[in-house]
């Protein structure tokens, strides 16, 4: 079957790729480019950008699964390739931006001066949160990679059966990674440095 040898094809692909962007970002989040004597600003800008373009995937591929819904395949192809690009805009800003700051703490008191008892407080209850959202999000975007490229492959190979199938298990956590992806900036963002 010809469809069935273009998935094969691109299954060594699809696992090489689903190993080294995850491999890859961890190398690169822990390089810094002071460390090697670039003398870059940190590119602060980008947090917002890269938060936005989470929120834009998202609507995207909600579009996307209306678009099919009501019949429109071509739409809906074009608004899935849309969600894989601007989730590639993201990977880069999101490397980037790493590459040129210092990580930042949930709750950090130093940004603003010491944090009263109150505000303490608060915040501890609040970490709890933020890190079961922030955990599920990164564990989640590494198994959304794979996913993303089997429903892709499968679509290209017109092999619609197989891809609806996938595709319910990929558009949620898709959705979740790009919806958490706003929702841990908006909660961190209070404490990025100013």
């Amino acid at each position: 079957m010809e469809d069935n040898s273009l998935e094969k094809k691109y299954n060594k692909l699809i696992v090489a790729v689903s190993i080294v962007i995850p491999v890859v970002v961890a190398i690169l989040f822990g390089v810094k480019l002071k460390d090697f004597g670039f003398d870059v600003e940190p590119l602060s800008f980008l947090p917002p950008i890269y938060a936005t373009t989470n929120g834009i995937t998202a609507v995207v591929l909600v579009w996307a699964v209306l678009a099919i819904k009501n019949g429109k395949q071509k739409l809906h192809e074009r608004l899935m390739t849309f969600a894989i690009a601007l989730s590639v805009a993201f990977l880069v800003m999101y490397v980037a931006y790493h590459m040129t700051a210092d990580s930042t703490k949930f709750g950090d008191s130093n940004h603003d001066g010491v944090l009263d008892v109150l505000e303490s407080a608060k915040v501890g209850s609040l970490r709890l949160v933020y890190f079961v959202i922030l955990i599920t999000h990164i564990l989640l975007s590494i198994a959304i990679i794979p996913l993303v490229l089997i429903t892709y492959v499968r679509a290209l190979g017109q092999r619609f059966d197989k891809h609806r199938k996938i595709a319910k298990i990929t558009f949620p956590i898709w959705l979740y990674v790009a919806v958490t992806g706003v929702v841990v900036f908006l909660m961190i963002s209070p404490y990025y440095a100013n």
